[in-house]
């Protein structure tokens, strides 16, 4: 049977990277979901926190998003 979870149970492959970028950044979760809201997308500092620690999934719209952000690829945003 096919589970939607990396073998760690995460539902992403992005979250580490994305805590890593907004740190750099000086970001707080809540001013990187207002950063995103900016450009369109519905996300509040819980879907920012869930993100990050892997319990929710990431659409290709907000993953494109996310990585046009941050100025990298989608590729760089969930290599490991």
């Amino acid at each position: 049977m096919f589970k939607n979870k990396n073998t760690d149970g995460t539902f992403n492959l992005c979250g580490g990277k994305i805590t890593e970028l907004r740190k750099e950044k000086n970001l707080s979760q809540r001013a990187l979901a207002d950063r995103m809201q900016l450009r369109g997308l519905d996300l509040n500092k819980n879907a920012i926190q869930q993100i990050e620690s892997g319990q929710r999934f990431v659409t290709d719209i907000e993953l494109k998003a996310f990585a046009n952000f941050f100025g990298i690829t989608t590729d760089e945003l969930v290599s490991k």
